[in-house]
């Protein structure tokens, strides 16, 4: 029988094909990986500058009409300035970063035991744990331990949730929700997961994960869009209401809150190692990533459903009022952070997917059409997130979640890729 001598020949251009492509995603990736370091080093100058306008009772939230807005250490996006800084300061080793990082940290230490809202998370954990990542200083940890006694003293197991607020009426502004649960309630779940490694006590993480799978449950739409609200019947458990705070109508899709979604599960997941939450997120992804709605760039609008046929607004939506839908870089910079670690949880071509939209993501943010130019921006370091459109507050902003989660993801590249 006569061998075949085309197969030999087909393997090795198989292979030079193979070794070419290998050859240019390299090259690709080195790129980012050259941009990621240059942008990295623009933050660190741009924070030292945010850092510089501050008091030492004021954490930044926004720069708009070239005016600083700040909360205090109560605001729920407290955690997000100096979790920033430690990123940066893992990056550079700036001392300067590090000791702004513990002034605002010892200025935190009281909001251990604040109970009025869900947020626990994104202000202890983002901050108090990145510190006791980077130093094992039991000191944090045992802030992050009394943070979730307090994060978990809103679980309710009759609804099986976390309430995320108090006193909110619906976006129209006719009732009073009754027990309200957001999806970014998620976020703040790694806190529990935490609490539970560090102390033994199995209680925390058994109400992360009752919460998240009652998240699955009524957030998550057939097609793994999500709804924004969830209200609850505080006796009975049961679903009221299904709804928005910050989207484009009750039944659209957010694009932050679907960001908040494919992260939150893809950590609970890696907690859990539950199959259904790797569903949810990869699924919860392929939504974001496949949409029609997705500009070019990867950078999405603040809703993915604005004025299409079908999606009514319970607010008065005034069209006129923005031109251009205004776009949300903090919804992009979340996605890209999941996107890296989720791209390890999958087969091989779907985690060569993610990457890609991440890496295009990171590009796109590290652009002049959404990174500020040194020394402007207020020190921000994103342009153009949106924090709330129906009530026009904070729209098309830089705004220090974005940075935050815009930072990981370049330390989650300069890491993993």
């Amino acid at each position: 029988m006569k061998k075949n001598k085309l197969v030999p020949f087909i393997l090795v251009l198989f292979l030079l094909d193979a070794l070419s492509v290998l050859g240019k995603n390299n090259a690709v990736a080195s790129e980012l990986s050259k941009t990621v370091d240059e942008v990295l080093e623009r933050s660190v100058s741009q924070y030292t500058l945010l850092a510089k306008n501050l008091k030492s009772n004021e954490w930044p939230r926004t720069w708009e009409n070239n005016q600083l807005h700040t909360v205090s250490e109560y605001g729920w996006i407290s955690g997000f300035y100096p979790g920033t800084l430690v990123y940066l300061y893992e990056f550079s080793g700036d001392d300067f970063l590090w000791s702004e990082v513990e002034s605002r940290l010892r200025n935190m230490e009281e909001v251990q035991f604040f109970t009025e809202h869900h947020d626990l998370g994104f202000m202890m954990y983002c901050s108090f744990g990145n510190a006791f990542r980077l130093t094992r200083d039991p000191y944090y940890e045992s802030i992050l331990v009394q943070s979730a006694k307090s994060l978990a003293s809103r679980f309710d197991p009759r609804v099986g949730s976390i309430k995320s607020w108090d006193q909110v009426k619906s976006l129209d502004g006719t009732r009073m929700l009754e027990f309200p649960v957001i999806i970014d309630n998620l976020m703040n779940l790694e806190l529990l997961f935490f609490a539970s490694k560090a102390t033994g006590d199995p209680y925390y993480r058994l109400i992360a994960e009752k919460h998240a799978k009652t998240t699955l449950k009524n957030h998550v739409r057939p097609d793994f869009s999500s709804y924004h609200v969830v209200d609850y019947d505080s006796l009975t458990g049961d679903v009221r209401s299904r709804e928005t705070q910050q989207g484009f109508a009750n039944n659209s899709t957010w694009s932050r809150g679907q960001a908040w979604g494919i992260y939150g599960f893809t950590m609970v997941y890696r907690e859990t190692k539950d199959s259904a939450f790797l569903e949810a997120a990869r699924k919860m992804a392929d939504f974001f990533l496949d949409h029609p709605n997705l500009p070019e760039d990867k950078i999405p609008y603040w809703d993915f459903n604005v004025g299409q046929p079908g999606y009514l607004p319970t607010w008065k939506y005034d069209p006129a009022r923005y031109p251009q839908v205004p776009r949300d870089v903090s919804a992009a910079a979340i996605v890209a952070s999941a996107l890296i670690e989720l791209s390890g949880f999958v087969d091989a071509e779907t985690g060569r997917k993610y990457r890609k939209a991440a890496k295009e993501m990171l590009t796109s943010m590290s652009s002049p059409a959404y990174l500020a130019e040194e020394g402007s921006n207020g020190g921000f370091i994103l342009k153009h997130a949106s924090g709330g459109v129906p009530g026009n507050h904070e729209v098309d902003v830089p705004l220090s979640y974005a940075d935050y989660y815009f930072i990981e993801a370049l330390m989650r590249w300069r890491e993993r890729m």
